[in-house]
């Protein structure tokens, strides 16, 4: 049985009843646009800071005050609110219940906010301002995980879902761990924790938020989002979430191995996580193949994302084996790694999930076509640059050369003033009347 739309709670969309039962609806327009513009500014303000930082990154110091500051901006100021705009935007649809409390999901803007306190206050040592704003941050995430938890908790257990209900519940445990674990060894300084030296445990919580907040929730997602948004055929189904309990298996086992400096250990992590990862890139591949529209930018993010991604893991590699020195390594490895795959594919959804939020809550009336709203060549643009300012960047620190890092981090800054210009495009576009 078919119906109309239903009313759902203040600030939510309840999309149409299928088999006389509702699904759940995207948050509204402005919270997403919220959350949008506060990414946006944090990219922007993370790849000045990237550009300030170049020489520190070519002379291979990622620990120097300049380079954790924007670390930290991309960290605090672009992801959090990317990932929670885009994942209320879309999870809601596809755990088929809606938002109970999206006053929580306001009210956890500005307390996230206060990541750009902690992004200084952790590279200049600052505690007045690092544990006053951790605190916050803190709070704004407990909102945030209460209503993705939520979902996953009221999803029905009698429909088929098309996003794993175990990956998005492994996703919020994770990115509550990277954030206790980052602030217990921030406020240790260079002193052990467990018997762990400082430097190993930093390379705990990369990992821990990138593969395990990051990657899962692009893996669990974006074998839906990908043929969706390009319009080609869905990944088939699948009985059991065996991609998220792999990487997530070989996650702890990376972790452990890190943790406890065994080589082996973190090789048998990253195999796995590569072999699940592999999957993800065929399902890609053949969606960039069978796509029925014009390339977009999440695609070419993918993508581009993927690229990165194989490049990270076989630098990853030659500094586990010996081939290249950590010192000459490493920069490039967390610069492919955070900014090239994760930070990229999160980026690459923004202006894409932001038109589709204003077709989504356009008023009764006519509707212009959901294509009208996205600037495309603007994104693709975006998507160039980015991808050349990382390269550029990974290679001036492979390479030390402060010129080569320089022009990488100008067009990251350049890409970030596109991909604002983008949004601020299909927000202009926005109908005048309620």
């Amino acid at each position: 049985m078919a119906s109309g739309p239903l009313r759902g709670r203040p600030g939510t969309k309840t999309l149409p009843l299928t088999d006389g039962r509702a699904v759940g609806g995207p948050i509204a327009l402005g919270l997403l646009a919220s959350y949008t513009a506060v990414a946006l500014a944090g990219w922007t303000a993370g790849a000045i800071a990237l550009l300030v930082a170049a020489p520190e990154l070519a002379a291979r110091n990622p620990l120097a005050s300049q380079p954790v500051l924007a670390v930290h901006l991309v960290a605090l100021g672009l992801l959090p609110f990317a990932v929670t705009g885009a994942s209320f935007h879309l999870l809601p649809v596809l755990l088929r219940n809606n938002v109970r409390h999206p006053r929580r999901l306001q009210a956890a803007l500005p307390l996230l906010a206060a990541g750009f306190l902690v992004a200084p206050g952790i590279a200049f040592d600052r505690p007045t301002l690092l544990w006053p704003g951790a605190t916050l941050v803190t709070a704004g995430l407990a909102l945030v995980l209460s209503e993705l938890l939520g979902l996953v908790h009221r999803a029905p257990g009698d429909r088929t879902l098309v996003v794993s209900r175990t990956g998005v519940a492994f996703t919020s445990l994770h990115v509550a761990a990277a954030l206790l674990l980052g602030a217990l060894v921030f406020s240790r300084g260079d002193d052990p924790v467990a018997g762990v030296g400082h430097d190993r445990w930093l390379l705990v919580h990369l990992h821990l938020a990138v593969f395990g907040w990051l990657t899962l929730l692009i893996v669990t997602v974006g074998r839906t989002l990908g043929p969706m948004l390009a319009l080609s055929p869905a990944a088939p189904p699948r009985r059991y979430p065996l991609s998220e309990l792999a990487l997530t298996a070989g996650l702890w086992t990376l972790l452990a191995g890190l943790a406890a400096a065994s080589t082996p250990a973190t090789l048998a992590g990253g195999c796995l996580i590569s072999l699940t990862l592999a999957q993800l890139a065929r399902l890609l591949t053949r969606v960039a193949r069978t796509r029925r529209l014009e390339l977009e930018a999440p695609l070419a993010h993918l993508l581009a994302g993927l690229l990165f991604l194989l490049q990270a893991l076989a630098l990853g590699l030659a500094i586990l084996v010996g081939a290249v020195a950590p010192r000459t390594g490493l920069t490039a490895y967390v610069i492919l790694l955070l900014l090239g795959w994760a930070s990229g594919v999160t980026l690459g959804h923004l202006g894409k999930l932001l038109s589709l939020s204003l077709w989504v809550w356009w008023p009764p009336g006519p509707r212009p076509k959901q294509s009208a709203l996205y600037p495309r060549r603007v994104w693709l643009a975006e998507a160039a640059l980015f991808a050349a300012g990382v390269e550029l960047l990974a290679a001036g620190a492979l390479a030390g050369s402060i010129a080569i890092a320089r022009a990488g981090a100008a067009l990251l800054v350049a890409a970030a003033v596109v991909a604002a210009a983008g949004a601020g495009r299909t927000w202009a576009r926005r109908p005048r009347r309620a």
